[in-house]
């Protein structure tokens, strides 16, 4: 019973998203009280209180009033939106219980679905709106009662209803389902086909392919765990197969799951919030994103490959590679490309995110069925993998929804108390107003808070609380956002609390420590990106060529010295000194004195290069010749 009415939910969202996206949101209370009435009755069905348990009939009961209230409490909203809009009703009795119900119920349904963390943040948030006026000192503010409270977050569009449940009702929705479609019309498997052609001849073959096809899955996935425990249950066992330590795979799989969120075009969905709370174009934001990623999968493409020189890693067998012929067949390919033409030509042409996201899927659609019939597919086959694809977007969209339905409660009571510019005012001051010493604050910052809390909402956090801290210095506010995104989205690979490393861990079955210090080591380019960023805003686009040619210039020198450092790169021989020089002139490089700089770059490329050449020379050599 419970699973039919699960699907049945899955499907009433994922058609609610399909239909949304094609002829236009309703009005706004409307479309996202709908929409959080579904996400909480399908999280409450995906997420069973006491299953398996001798109690869960009481869990059932639990779950059944939860439903009730939380999904009444969603369609008052929605019946009485033009009331609520225009009249600004003060909170009764009735509206204060209805607010408790809604709140409980998306805290409850998040709780079950990633843990305590997040809900414990929320109500931290509630309890020092209504009882911060208590406090002494700075952090003490004027006070909120029950009732204003409640008027904040449900009467009204500032509270539950505000922007992020907003964009998550559309954009990010939309997107999800244009994800979901893909993967069940056979771009999944294309992905990891892709992925082991690519990356499966060269050394080190088998953790590039994770790296590749984890972060084309993350890209659509929204979600670094979630990435983790789908395509690491592919990637980590061929490791382990081809010999690799268990503890190297997952921090691989980690690593690379990470990746994707900081990846144009949608950034784990954070690309679309930070274009709404910045108020500039959702373009904007993943063509200032590219650089900066395409600097991090240099850097960890290139330590993968030292490393695996060095230990000799094997090879993926030619016989359990896919050929390009079988990859690159119109079947797989002409649909693929179809979706991102619809979806990028969408966006070209001015149209909506959600609408060129239906575009996309319109189009993917189209070309999946017409290469079915010819494949003779029946037309039930082709229905199933449409339902399958509806039922997965809404399925998708729980955690995502209740989230930032959850995330917005924080924000709203971070900005009704005004604690988010006393505490940028604060490490303002601990740091007298000096940049990097802000910056490593705000990071150390992030990295805490974002510990146990999904890429969105971990953004969705420091983005109200810590930008704010750098751009009263003068920094760029896409600069800042970007900054505190990065050590938001890396928070689930940094101990101690980093739930990417635990999934990871789990598949390989090691332990977490020994996973969380190779996925460091893999990725620790992203902790030194954000703070290239802030030293030259050329690496995001802003400035004239000029300025973005050098920043990237330097910032490529720079990660490949750190690179070769983290992965052993072997060129006089002597490890201490290859280290040594690729950290003198990998620092050198990003120094903002011309003549120091270019000699870091040179050095960085002459170092590199005498030891290409030399491996060539060495190569030549006679069996046994060479030193």
């Amino acid at each position: 019973m419970r699973e039919k009415s699960l699907m049945l939910m899955a499907l009433v969202l994922g058609g609610f998203i399909l239909y949304t996206s094609a002829a236009g949101p309703f009005e706004s209370l409307v479309h996202r009280s709908v929409f959080l009435a579904l996400v909480i009755g399908l999280g409450l069905l995906t997420y069973p209180l006491g299953a398996g348990t001798r109690w869960r009939p009481l869990g059932i009961a639990v779950d059944g009033m939860l439903a009730a209230g939380a999904i009444g409490a969603s369609l008052y909203v929605t019946l009485h939106a033009d009331e609520i809009l225009t009249t600004l009703p003060w909170a009764t009795s009735r509206d204060m219980f209805l607010a408790g119900v809604l709140v409980v119920a998306i805290l409850e349904v998040a709780r079950r679905a990633i843990g305590w963390i997040f809900p414990v943040l929320v109500l931290i948030g509630i309890a020092y709106a209504l009882f911060g006026n208590r406090l002494s000192g700075p952090l003490s503010h004027r006070g909120f009662d029950s009732a204003f409270v409640t008027e904040t977050l449900y009467l009204g569009d500032l509270g539950i209803w505000g922007m992020l449940l907003g964009v998550a009702a559309t954009t990010i929705a939309a997107f999800v389902l244009f994800g979901s479609v893909l993967l069940h019309t056979g771009g999944g498997q294309t992905f990891i086909d892709l992925s082991m052609r690519i990356g499966g001849r060269s050394q080190g073959g088998a953790a590039k392919i994770a790296t590749v096809a984890s972060s084309l899955f993350a890209m659509v996935s929204g979600s670094a765990v979630a990435n983790v425990a789908t395509t690491g249950n592919f990637t980590i066992p061929m490791m382990k197969r081809l010999k690799y330590p268990p503890a190297f795979a997952g921090g691989v799989e980690s690593v690379a799951s990470t990746g994707g969120q900081i990846a144009p075009p949608i950034l784990g969905a954070a690309a679309f919030i930070m274009a709404e709370i910045l108020g500039i174009s959702y373009v904007t934001i993943a063509l200032a994103a590219l650089l900066p990623a395409l600097l991090f999968y240099i850097a960890v493409f290139f330590t993968l490959h030292l490393v695996a020189v060095r230990r000799g890693l094997p090879l993926v067998p030619e016989d359990e590679l896919p050929t390009w012929s079988e990859v690159l067949t119109p079947r797989r390919i002409v649909p693929i490309l179809a979706a991102l033409g619809g979806l990028f030509g969408g966006v070209l042409k001015g149209y909506s995110i959600q609408f060129s996201a239906f575009l996309g899927v319109a189009l993917l659609l189209a070309s999946y069925v017409v290469f079915a019939a010819l494949g003779r597919t029946s037309p039930r086959r082709m229905g199933h993998m449409l339902l399958s694809g509806l039922e997965d977007a809404g399925k998708g969209m729980v955690i995502i929804g209740v989230l930032l339905a959850g995330a917005q409660i924080l924000v709203a009571m971070l900005n009704l108390t005004g604690i988010g510019v006393t505490l940028s005012t604060l490490v303002v001051s601990v740091a007298g107003e000096q940049l990097f010493l802000v910056a490593l604050i705000v990071a150390v910052i992030c990295l805490i808070m974002g510990m146990g809390i999904p890429t969105t909402a971990a953004y969705v956090l420091v983005a109200a609380v810590l930008a704010p801290a750098l751009t009263r210095i003068g920094v760029e506010p896409l600069v800042a956002h970007l900054f505190v995104f990065y050590f938001a989205t890396i928070s689930v690979i940094t101990p101690p609390v980093c739930i990417a490393v635990f999934v990871a861990a789990g598949i390989a079955q090691t332990g977490w420590l020994q996973v969380a210090g190779h996925a460091i080591r893999l990725g620790a380019s992203t902790y030194i990106i954000p703070f290239l960023i802030l030293a030259y805003p050329g690496l995001i686009g802003l400035g004239d060529a000029w300025d973005i040619g050098l920043a990237a210039i330097k910032a490529l020198a720079f990660v490949l010295a750190f690179a070769g450092v983290l992965g052993g790169a072997r060129l006089t021989g002597r490890s201490s000194l290859d280290a040594l020089a690729l950290t003198v002139a990998g620092i050198l490089s990003v120094l903002p004195m011309t003549l120091p700089s270019l000699a870091g770059v040179m050095a960085v490329a002459g170092l590199y290069g005498w030891a290409w050449q030399s491996a060539r020379r060495d190569a030549r050599l006679p069996q046994g010749a060479g030193s």
